[in-house]
């Protein structure tokens, strides 16, 4: 029988001393700290701080060139006493530790789950790995978890594949993959990253429930300080490293003594105005406290300058792209002689413009058909029927030399960007490929260079030029692929999901980027998201995307401010807060 919490006073893990060291160079430096069972401790810190590789180095996953030092006791399961350093630990303790005592939400479910392997055996896997029961139990324990996690249809999906789900999908089953087992601490990793804030709150409220029901200690790594205010007890912040500060989190996250951590919080889109430009960790740390002189929109003089438009549209300009009518339909099954008997209707008559200049965003849950229609426009999937219209002229009316010519203007970032790039190419080789294709009478000297200047608009420093894709984290790798995007300076955008894997400050540098641009070439673009803070911040105009529907759409501010639809309703009550 499992532990119940007791005494949540109890610590059942303690951190001591804790560095991390890759062929000599120190990533993490002496970190400290102790996880209380049945508590939450909130890990957070720009990408490449060492949150993600603190904790592998817990669960013995990191590489053979890493030099790890210091101490990390796990409590014994009912005698504190008698307690073991994970540390230490040789390779078959540490097997049957790792999914069993201590288990993780890894923060990329797209790479993390096999892709020849049913997602219900995965996780199956997992439980009969640690625990002596049968298949039937297994599937049926499987299946009740998927139903705990909020997954559509429990059983289809448990014999389904991962490139048949959506990437908040997956990440539901990365959840109940770490959960299956019921451990005694869970890590976190960014566990929801990739989901709509309904489920967000539905899964932060899950994991609470089952933390005082089993008595679980969490460490929750993220960078969306909203939801480490929902969740956590105490907060670490972490910097180049380093712990600069630890503490009860009211304490930290709304009386911050260090400054970097009153420049994350001052880097968070805010709800109440829409300021012109976001302030950085960076600029908060040179002394420039944006925070309290950020040149805000008023909002009033916004929404009557809209008033005498059309709903859809802001700009009075010629559309740049026209919707009419389009679906997007996927065969669920066929008849013997492959007719389809059953048809998922992922995008299902939508109509709308996207005006030249402008910035359309796209909101709603995971699996609504956002990203569908997404790349629909793109031509890079086909659609059942209706017509995509560029600047007036039908996209099926393009030869495949104007679609070629057509597509350097075209350009999308993709949801996940490890899957996005090609792991045999250097980033500075990824992104200066568009431009070998599309300007190949560019010198060699000319490209490089404005890779360069795009690296380091995107936070990238030049020693990147010549590393790996698996050499970055995750956010580091979203901002390879912002970049790649825009090297050719298209006219239309799409960004899907383009900022959810940044930390708050670098997602910032990369909205006024975004910004910036559009002002400087009058890009325009649309913006897929859950964040619905985000959409707010950058975007025109806002469309709420429902089971391959459009609900409702409008002028940002009035949106937020007003919504009508019961849906959008929802989503705005879910944001997290602080």
């Amino acid at each position: 029988m499992r532990y119940l919490c007791v005494n949540n006073d109890e610590n059942i893990l303690e951190v001591k001393d804790l560095s991390v060291a890759f062929d000599g160079r120190t990533v993490v430096e002496r970190v400290s700290y102790t996880l209380g069972r049945g508590k939450t401790l909130g890990v957070v810190g720009e990408s490449g701080s060492g949150k993600s590789v603190s904790t592998l180095a817990l669960m013995g996953l990191l590489p053979k060139n890493a030099t790890v030092t210091g101490h990390a006791w796990l409590a014994g399961k009912s005698d504190l006493s008698d307690r073991a350093d994970l540390l230490t630990l040789g390779e078959v303790a540490k097997q049957g530790i790792r999914g069993n005592r201590v288990s993780m939400i890894f923060q990329e479910p797209m790479t993390s789950l096999n892709p020849v392997q049913k997602c219900g055996a995965q996780v199956a896997e997992m439980l009969r790995l640690h625990e002596k029961v049968s298949h039937e139990e297994a599937r049926r324990r499987v299946i009740d978890l998927f139903g705990e996690v909020l997954l559509p249809r429990p059983e289809k999906i448990y014999d389904s594949y991962p490139h048949e789900i959506s990437g908040g999908q997956k990440q539901r089953v990365m959840i109940a993959m770490a959960l299956i087992c019921h451990p005694d601490i869970l890590i976190a990793d960014e566990p929801t990253t990739a989901l709509d804030v309904t489920v967000q709150k539905t899964i932060l409220e899950l994991l609470k429930q089952l933390q005082e029901r089993y008595g679980i200690g969490i460490i929750f790594i993220t960078h969306d300080l909203g939801v480490v205010a929902q969740i956590a007890d105490d907060v670490a912040v972490m910097y180049h490293g380093k712990v600069v500060e630890h503490g009860p989190a009211a304490q930290v996250l709304y009386h911050p003594s260090h400054p970097y951590t009153q420049g994350l919080l001052a880097c968070r889109p805010p709800l109440d105005r829409r300021p012109r430009h976001l302030p950085t960790v960076e600029e908060f740390l040179k002394g420039r406290e944006a925070i309290g002189k950020m040149d805000t929109i008023d909002k009033v003089d916004r929404i009557e300058a809209i008033d005498g438009m059309d709903s859809n549209q802001t700009n009075p300009s010629t559309p740049l792209v026209s919707v009419r009518d389009l679906s997007v339909t996927y065969p669920l099954k066929r008849s013997l002689f492959g007719k389809p008997l059953q048809q998922l209707n992922a995008v299902d008559g939508i109509s709308f413009d996207i005006m030249e200049g402008e910035t359309l965003g796209l909101v709603g849950e995971s699996g609504c058909g956002k990203s569908t229609l997404g790349r629909a426009l793109l031509r890079l999937i086909s659609h059942s029927s209706g017509s995509i219209l560029y600047r007036g002229r039908p996209l099926d009316t393009f030869s495949a030399k104007e679609m070629r010519a057509l597509r350097s203007k075209m350009q999308i970032v993709f949801q996940d960007p490890y899957s996005s790039l090609n792991p045999r190419l250097t980033v500075g080789e990824a992104i200066s490929e568009p431009l070998k294709v599309h300007s190949s009478r560019l010198s060699g000297e000319s490209r490089m260079s404005r890779v360069l200047e795009l690296m380091q608009q995107v936070g990238l420093a030049p020693d990147c030029y010549d590393r790996y894709p698996h050499e970055f984290s995750g956010g580091q790798r979203q901002r390879v692929c912002i970049a790649r995007a825009l090297v050719l300076q298209p006219e239309l955008l799409v960004c899907d999901e383009s900022v959810s894997a940044l930390d708050v400050s670098v997602q910032a540098q990369v909205l006024n980027l975004l910004n910036d641009l559009k002002a400087q070439y009058g890009y325009t673009y649309l913006f897929i998201t859950h964040d619905l803070s985000v959409v707010k911040f950058l975007s025109d105009r806002i469309m709420v995307m429902e089971k391959g529907r459009i609900v409702e759409s409008g002028p940002a501010d009035r949106l937020y401010a007003h919504p009508e639809h019961p849906y959008t309703q929802r989503l705005i009550a879910a944001i997290p807060r602080m």
